[in-house]
């Protein structure tokens, strides 16, 4: 039935309830008003009187004592028939069941006849005092469900006790000593129901539209934060770029104008150098000339002055500094540069664990409960009897080999499935050399070797000889952990085609399948590994999921 409103003048705004026959529940046809101020149609009214000794109103159950003389409320039937007209198009026409030749539109069923008539045919519902006494209706398409099936009468009340409609019969027989009630008091409560109901819904209507409201406002705070955390940084970037660079520009310099200044010093001892030089040459010509001279007397004069030794600088301690403090530069910016990039990577992971962090505890909300299927455990597999812990005890169980077991490879299903949504499942590694955690499909390989990636069906993680992580991508992609993991959390989107892996400990990604096409079931997967004269013995445990903080 149209849920709308009509507007009968510019001053009132009617809703189907103010438009609703109490007796039939429907919208009123011909409408009447009785004395004590309320509205029914026509027929139901009279119908009601005709069944009983006394006239009184339905509804305030005021009692006449003559029976009232009723007059159509036209004003009220204009605005019922403009609303049937705007609610018509969602109501297929009723048709006569009398009429032979060219069927008429009906007007009103008959519960007791079991047939819908038109004006015309309805007539004598309103005359013959026998038929005045039939349950009329507004017309329905399917009247069949308006009669018992049992005792082809009208279904009038309602049995609290069996929640059913039953008819007069009824209750006399299966119904009998049953809590009945007329189906117009009944539908009457349920409508009392159905509006606190309705008033529930809007309201969680609102509140969700609330929570959308405060999600966008959140996005947009944090992407202004985002925003200008992210000019803040370019602006430090910035300036430590341009920082580094004026020091390298001025250490340059600096450097440019120490080797300058070393070449002006060996510009200036050079020159030195070579004046020395040029008075050793002369001493030297003249020594020449005096070891060949004749002049006996000349030598013994001047022999003194000539073999003392020349005015010269002593020159062994005198050298240039090559040493520019260059490993000195080097090892302090080695140091700066370490510490930042150490600074620098802290920081990321900081970012990058608050991150995973957030998005660990969006996933957590669609965690789920997950135990193991002993159904499928490989025979040397020993199972928990709570279904949460799985370790590989060496010899073989007496279990029947069904298709659903893994007969030779040590690993074993969750007993839950997932079709489609999301799910997040953690499960404890602690302690651990080797392990498989994942999904798999229901058609997957569970005979003889297993091959393990995702054209087999198989979503999976492992760790080999305690520290070598691997995804089984196909290729296989090494992984490489900044620490052992001992809590794995994985986490599905069925219809994005999503499988990550996190260290929950830690709180880091550890790896995500993506573009992936689901089309059957997803089972979590496991494999403890084997145990080897105790070691790797440690259990995997489905573990409860904690929000991390």
């Amino acid at each position: 039935m149209c849920r709308n409103s009509v507007s009968c003048d510019s001053s009132s705004l009617l809703s189907e309830e103010q438009l609703l026959c109490s007796i039939c529940l429907d919208v009123f046809t011909d409408p009447v008003t009785t004395p004590c101020g309320h509205n029914f149609c026509k027929s139901c009214i009279t119908q009601c009187w005709e069944k009983s000794q006394h006239c009184h109103c339905p509804l305030c159950k005021e009692k006449f004592t003559k029976r009232p003389e009723l007059k159509i409320n036209t004003t009220l039937r204009e605005v019922a028939d403009l609303f049937k007209k705007k609610c018509g198009s969602d109501k297929p026409e009723v048709l006569c069941d009398a009429c032979t030749g060219e069927k008429l539109k009906a007007l009103k069923s008959c519960l007791d006849c079991g047939l819908t008539f038109c004006k015309t045919h309805l007539e004598p519902h309103n005359h013959v005092s026998k038929l005045q006494k039939h349950k009329l209706i507004n017309p329905v398409e399917n009247l069949e469900d308006y009669i018992c099936q049992k005792h082809e009468r009208a279904l009038e009340l309602f049995c609290r006790d069996d929640q059913t409609c039953v008819c007069q019969f009824c209750t006399e027989t299966n119904h009998k000593n049953h809590n009945t009630v007329p189906i117009e008091e009944e539908s009457r409560e349920k409508k009392t129901q159905l509006v606190k109901t309705q008033t529930d819904v809007q309201q969680m209507i609102q509140d969700r539209l609330k929570k959308i409201k405060e999600i966008k406002h959140s996005v947009e705070l944090s992407e202004r934060s985002t925003k200008k955390e992210k000019a803040d940084s370019v602006e430090v970037f910035t300036a430590l770029i341009r920082s580094i660079e004026r020091s390298q520009t001025e250490l340059l310099e600096v450097m440019e104008e120490k080797q300058k200044a070393a070449e002006r010093q060996a510009e200036g001892l050079i020159k030195e150098l070579e004046q020395e030089i040029t008075v050793l040459k002369r001493r030297d010509t003249e020594l020449e000339q005096l070891s060949h001279t004749e002049e006996h007397l000349h030598l013994l004069q001047i022999y003194s002055s000539m073999c003392s030794s020349p005015h010269t600088k002593n020159w062994t301690e005198i050298s240039i500094n090559t040493d520019l403090s260059g490993d000195t530069v080097r090892t302090a910016l080695t140091q700066l540069q370490q510490s930042l990039n150490e600074k620098l990577t802290k920081t990321l992971n900081d970012k990058l664990k608050e991150t995973v962090s957030t998005e660990l505890k969006r996933i957590q909300q669609y965690a789920v409960y997950v135990t193991l299927d002993p159904d499928t455990a490989h025979p040397e597999l020993i199972l928990s009897a709570d279904g949460k812990q799985v370790t590989h005890g060496e010899t073989q169980q007496n279990v029947p080999d069904t298709p659903q077991r893994f007969n030779t490879c040590v690993m074993v299903l969750g007993k839950q499935s997932f079709s489609s949504g999301r799910f997040y499942y953690a499960v404890q590694v602690r302690g651990k050399t080797e392990w498989d955690l994942g999904v798999a499909t229901e058609s997957i390989n569970r005979k003889g070797d297993i091959r393990l990636g995702p054209e087999d069906g198989f979503w999976t993680v492992w760790l080999r000889n305690e520290n070598q992580y691997e995804a089984l991508a196909g290729p296989d992609v090494p992984l490489t952990l900044r620490e052992k993991v001992e809590v794995v959390g994985v986490f599905v989107d069925y219809e994005e085609g999503l499988v990550s892996f996190y260290d929950v400990k830690s709180r880091s990604h550890i790896y995500s399948f993506t573009g992936q096409s689901f089309t059957e079931k997803l089972y979590p997967f496991f494999s403890p590994g084997l145990n080897e004269d105790g070691k790797n013995s440690a259990p995997l445990i489905i573990s409860p999921v904690f929000k991390t903080e």
